[in-house]
């Protein structure tokens, strides 16, 4: 599946007329998942919001993509952990805020991967 429209608010984000109201990933081959922030929530209280932690970058070893996305919420506020800078920035990842990372897909022709936070 090929992302053809995105839209995003506050809260939600639309993918090709589908509504997500989580925090996702879109996979190198246009599968879409659920981000899985629990394997980060024990780390909450350190960071006052649960944040993108190596825990969770486990899956990129298996995508085939020649960029990574990582959209850190409307007020750019998603806190990353350092371990999980260092993995990203392996991959050259973009970060910044989900309305910017949303117009860097949309203009994306190669394979890639997001994990796009939809709140803060």
């Amino acid at each position: 599946m090929k992302v053809k429209s995105l839209k995003a608010k506050f809260g939600w984000i639309e993918i090709n007329g589908d509504l997500y109201k989580k925090d996702i990933i879109i996979h190198f081959d246009g599968k879409i998942t659920k981000r899985e922030k629990k394997l980060s929530k024990d780390l909450k209280e350190t960071y006052g919001h649960t944040p993108l932690s190596e825990r969770e970058l486990d899956f990129l070893s298996q995508e085939k993509f020649d960029a990574l996305y990582v959209g850190t919420g409307h007020e750019n506020a998603l806190p990353i952990t350092s371990e999980a800078l260092k993995i990203l920035k392996k991959y050259s990842a973009i970060i910044s805020s989900t309305q910017e990372i949303i117009s860097k897909i949309e203009q994306e022709q190669n394979p890639f991967v997001a994990i796009i936070h939809v709140t803060c």
